[in-house]
């Protein structure tokens, strides 16, 4: 790394004494803003441990922009300067402490205040300059223009590796004037100690020798370990390769991340030597040296709603307040609009991706609100483009096909890197908080086939391998689509259909199946629609202005990105709950499907009870609502009549390709309420 220019660390004579002004220097920053971090430290019980001190940098560029551009030019020389203003900060906060106690009375339940050998400063980029791509570049274009300087990088980890011991610090002693120095190992050389070439003792006659003992007890550990982020694919451009970079993780920061995880780390870009090998070329590898990580995994689906997109929502539902039905399908009508019709399967998209609620019971059980959906249906029915536009409208997203996934699979696998055993996550643990597409659902690995029951129901996916044991979370809505195997026999079960084992279709709240039967009228309808869509872009293309005469408030058609920050604002803001009718309603309907007498009636257990309650959460956010209402509840059971995954006993839907939008959905509903009350008087008595 080159050396700091004069106005940052002079000569050698004045080196020292320049050193010594940062340290008072960044001693009083770190007084001044984190004494109370620094008394929680001095107050810890445990004494060997290893402590962050987190500091933000938009704070030091207030205290002292000099201070701040150093940090930020020449890190590796300045980080030192910091842990060591740390421990002078912790004296002189120890001090007061101290006289502090003795004119107050003692109090012997409290531990004493004891100052910390190990307090590693941290640096926080969050809401400084440091952010802008010159300083945060996406890790596909992290070049040698970055090597030296404060770096942070955003990605995903997609590997991570054990925690391992690490030689940091030895002291050696000359053998002929007794002079003690340290020697550090070059992390970026293998971990390798470079002894100097001739005694480094700073007496005035000098010292020749080249002789040096290492002195017993005198090295440093630290824990070590080492991960790989890979960049967020949503940010690359159509046919781009995700980049990833190993990070080095030491001290309090090792295993603070697992695979799957979200992070933004803040550093310094190095290089490492590649492993020895016969008669192979020995490459440079860019390896990124941590000084702080921070875990975004609550941050996933952040979409920046300003405040008139959020006023224009609540205009909308203002001026369809006596026609709620209406205004439901006119977002519905804005999913995959170049496909005609397919009501159900529009509402379906909608209500997996809104989904419901979490539910803990009293034992601290987790019962998911992400609902699951599958698609099984004939070739050019629409099921890879409602998979890729649900991939759009969800902030996280990974789409994949069963076969064409990672080697780590759909789930989790272990590989072998450098000679280490780590984890590598595969597409539902980097789905996680998100949605997972899978197309061509039915040719998974026999492996995924096997450990995707627990990642769709429990959500987490439980791992031993090569002498690991985690579990790693998988919070992911799966939006699956396969084609039937043959033609699709309507006499035979679902399973035998799809190959799909029973177990795992009852995962899926919503299995709808799209069969291409010939309709004359339908047919004319279609290709109508796809004429106009293709006339209705030229004339988009060609306009010279696309401003359309609206309302201030109003939204005239529910584009792409409308439709994204319509989801994401109701599934923040809306917690439904379940009203007494909504109860009675669903209690009912699982109630008749048990007692049907049907040969779905022996399978229909809690698990599709608990999806009607998901289901009907997920209306109730489309409606935007915070209560679950009968409506609501009624909407969730006639997804349910489409789905396969249960009988139809109510309302036979049929084929979901026949599915269109009704001109008056308010009154129609008024008429299918009355239905669905009537086949479930008896049972709404109770």
């Amino acid at each position: 790394m080159p050396r700091p220019p004069p106005e940052a660390f002079a000569a050698e004579d004045d080196e020292e004494a320049r050193r010594s002004e940062y340290v008072l220097m960044l001693a009083e920053f770190l007084r001044s803003f984190h004494s109370d971090d620094l008394r929680r430290i001095l107050l810890h019980p445990e004494p060997s441990l290893h402590f962050p001190l987190v500091i933000d940098y938009a704070e030091l560029l207030e205290f002292d922009p000099g201070l701040a551009n150093i940090l930020y030019n020449y890190p590796k020389g300045f980080l030192p300067d910091f842990d060591a203003a740390a421990q002078r900060a912790q004296g002189e906060v120890l001090e007061i402490l101290n006289k502090s106690e003795l004119l107050a009375s003692p109090d012997k339940s409290k531990p004493a205040a004891v100052q910390k050998e190990f307090v590693h400063v941290r640096i926080n980029t969050s809401g400084s300059p440091l952010l802008f791509p010159e300083s945060s570049p996406s890790i596909g274009k992290v070049r040698v223009k970055h090597r030296g300087i404060l770096l942070t990088l955003k990605g995903t980890v997609i590997r991570s590796g054990g925690v391992k011991m690490i030689e940091g610090e030895r002291q050696y002693q000359c053998r002929k004037c007794n002079y003690r120095f340290h020697c550090h190992p070059e992390l970026e050389a293998g971990n390798r100690i470079t002894l100097p070439a001739s005694c480094p003792s700073k007496s005035s006659k000098g010292c020749p020798s080249a002789s040096f003992q290492l002195i017993e007890d005198s090295i440093t550990c630290h824990d070590y370990q080492e991960i790989k982020i890979q960049e967020c694919v949503q940010l690359l451009d159509v046919g781009s390769i995700p980049r990833s970079i190993p990070v080095i993780l030491m001290d309090d920061l090792v295993d603070i991340v697992k695979a799957g995880d979200d992070v933004i780390a803040t550093g310094i870009l190095s290089a490492k030597w590649s492993s020895d090998v016969k008669d192979v070329r020995c490459n440079l590898d860019p390896v990124f040296i941590a000084n702080y990580v921070r875990r975004t995994n609550e941050l996933k689906s952040g979409i920046d709603i300003p405040e008139e997109i959020i006023k224009k929502f609540d205009f909308f539902w203002a001026e369809h307040r006596d026609t709620p039905l209406k205004g439901r399908n006119e977002i519905l009508k804005g999913i995959c609009p170049q496909i005609y019709g397919l009501f159900t399967v529009k509402l379906a998209v909608a209500l997996t991706l809104i989904g419901g609620v979490q539910h803990v019971d009293a034992s601290g059980t987790k019962v998911r609100g992400e609902p699951h959906m599958l698609l099984v249906g004939d070739p050019g029915t629409g099921k890879s483009q409602f998979l890729k536009f649900a991939a759009k409208l969800s902030n996280r997203s990974v789409i994949t096909t069963g076969l064409g996934s990672t080697s780590a699979g759909l789930t989790v696998t272990a590989v072998k890197d450098g000679g280490e055993w780590m984890l590598e996550a595969g597409a539902l643990v980097l789905a996680d908080g998100g949605l997972c597409c899978i197309d061509e659902f039915d040719s998974m690995r026999e492996h995924d086939r096997t450990t995707i029951h627990e990642a769709m129901e429990q959500q987490t996916i439980s791992v031993a391998k090569a002498g690991l044991v985690t579990t790693l979370s998988t919070m992911t809505t799966v939006f699956g689509a396969t084609n039937p195997k043959g033609q699709y026999d309507s006499d035979e079960s679902l399973s035998v259909n799809t190959t799909l084992s029973g177990p795992l279709l009852s995962r899926f709240d919503i299995v709808l199946v799209l069969l291409d039967r010939k309709d004359p009228k339908l047919d004319g309808i279609i290709s109508s629609h796809i004429l106009s869509q293709s006339i209705k872009a030229e004339e988009q293309k060609t306009s010279d202005s696309g401003v359309k005469s609206t309302l201030p408030l109003g939204i005239e058609e529910w584009t792409l990105p409308f439709l994204r920050r319509y989801i994401h604002y109701v599934k923040q803001r809306f917690k439904p709950v379940l009203t007494k009718k909504a109860e009675r309603v669903i209690s009912g309907y699982y109630q008749l499907q048990r007692g049907s007498g049907t040969q779905n009636a022996a399978r229909t257990t809690v698990r599709m009870l608990e999806s009607l309650i998901r289901l009907a959460q997920a209306h109730a956010r489309l409606m935007f609502r915070n209560e679950v209402t009968q409506l609501d509840a009624i909407a969730a059971i006639l997804c349910i009549e489409s789905s396969m995954t249960t009988s139809a006993i109510i309302d036979s839907s049929g084929n979901a390709m026949n599915s269109n939008f009704r001109e008056n959905p308010d009154q129609e509903y008024i008429e299918q309420e009355k239905i669905i009350l009537e086949k479930l008087d008896d049972y709404l008595r109770f």
